[in-house]
């Protein structure tokens, strides 16, 4: 109560449920769906949503790109291990050590980007973070050129570094070299961007930037995580396509999306891994991955430098679909990666469309909505592998135009 008897008390619950509203009201609450997906049997799965028991369904929009968490060998490699060693890692890697097999991945991934070390974190996210955030407080003065359109994970880490930063439009050469020619020549910088921006599907100027970060004497920071196992002769990303992971001081990567798993990476020189793993709290204070997705890690990665079928595969499929939608009106935001997003640019229709599509055609795509994207450029993004069929491509198309009609959407120009 506040002196004159009024009741000043914080309705902590009215603050929550105005919040939630506020998502309603936009178009922007997110549902998760509850699916299992089938074993072997990828992009099947099974819905547990809205119906008696599970309704089969097909996944468009998994970042499991290449089916590798379904595949044998991972799987195998996976229960092997369980038996082998149990369950859970025992704690930080500085308290229950360095599992064998952490030593194994971090020498694979290593190798996988002509780099002397790799360090393991539990997700992309985190590794993103901490390596971001820990690099620029050891950067005295550091300033970090950022692409307006990194990830989400890539801003918190220059966020919590605290340091200055610069946005430069997205893959704008003349921006960048403008912001990178206004600062002082003896200031550290770190140019921070990714090589496939999932949401656009558009690929970065790597060799580029690389020119201008030697131009100005600043470190690079590339983030590789839709790339990782779906580009190069053996998974190595974007940057081994073009030959220029060795001008990269820092290359970043998931380990749940193209390897199938879970857990996230960076490989640079071993002078720089180390500082990482000594000064970054992401990394020091958190329990490191099981040893059962680290074995199943490392048996997707070796398979993948071995094996082009996967990625040929998803090439093929995201052409094939990408020529489908586009034959049949539908406004495809084209790009040259595997990614094929679909423009709707409204948050309630997007979401009445994925609705639509679960609920009466057994596909499961999830719409992507602001804070995701900007505000008027909401999408489905739609990811096809080498799983998915022509007929299934037939299917979804078939789906898309008769919705596109019944809703009264805005087709292709």
């Amino acid at each position: 109560m506040s002196s004159d008897g009024t009741d000043v008390r914080v309705d902590y619950s009215r603050v929550f449920t105005q919040a939630i509203d506020r998502l309603h009201s936009e178009g922007r609450y997110r549902v998760f769906i509850d699916i299992l997906r089938n074993k072997g049997a990828f992009p099947n799965a099974r819905c547990f949503a809205g119906h008696n028991g599970p309704k089969p369904i097909t996944v468009w929009c998994s970042n499991d790109y290449l089916a590798m968490g379904q595949h044998p060998k991972v799987i195998a490699a996976m229960e092997d291990a369980l038996h082998d060693v149990g369950a859970g890692s025992g704690g930080t890697r500085n308290i229950g050590g360095n599992t064998h097999y952490h030593i194994d991945l971090e020498q694979e991934l290593a190798d996988l980007h002509g780099k002397q070390g790799a360090l393991l974190f539990t997700s992309g996210y985190v590794s993103n973070e901490a390596t971001l955030s820990t690099l620029a407080k050891i950067l005295p003065g550091c300033v970090i050129f950022s692409d307006e359109l990194n990830h989400a994970s890539m801003i918190a880490g220059i966020r919590n570094a605290g340091c200055e930063k610069r946005i430069f439009r997205h893959n704008d050469l003349a921006h960048l070299e403008e912001l990178l020619a206004a600062e002082d020549p003896a200031v550290p910088k770190l140019i921070a961007f990714e090589s496939v921006y999932s949401m656009e599907a558009d690929v970065a100027p790597i060799a580029a930037i690389c020119d201008l970060a030697d131009k100005y004497n600043a470190l690079t920071y590339l983030d590789e995580v839709h790339a990782v196992g779906m580009y190069g002769a053996r998974g190595g990303g974007i940057s081994e396509q073009e030959g220029v992971a060795d001008r990269l001081t820092i290359i970043e990567g998931t380990l749940g999306k193209a390897f199938g798993v879970m857990g996230g990476y960076i490989a640079a020189d071993q002078t720089i891994i180390d500082v990482i793993r000594s000064y970054a709290p992401g990394f020091i204070f958190t329990t490191s991955l099981s040893p059962v997705l680290v074995a199943g890690v490392l048996a997707s990665v070796r398979h993948l430098k071995a094996s082009s079928a996967e990625r040929e595969g998803q090439q093929t499929s995201a052409a094939l679909l990408k020529t489908m939608l586009s034959k049949a009106g539908l406004p495809v935001m084209l790009g040259e990666t595997h990614i094929v997003p679909v423009l709707v640019g409204d948050p309630v229709k997007a979401k009445r469309i994925s609705d639509i599509l679960l609920a009466e055609y057994g596909v499961y795509v999830q719409p992507i909505n602001y804070p995701t994207v900007p505000r008027g450029t909401e999408r489905l993004r739609f990811t096809p592998g080498p799983s998915h069929t022509p007929e299934m491509m037939r299917e979804l198309t078939d789906a898309l135009v008769e919705i596109w009609s019944r809703l009264e959407l805005r087709r292709a120009a």
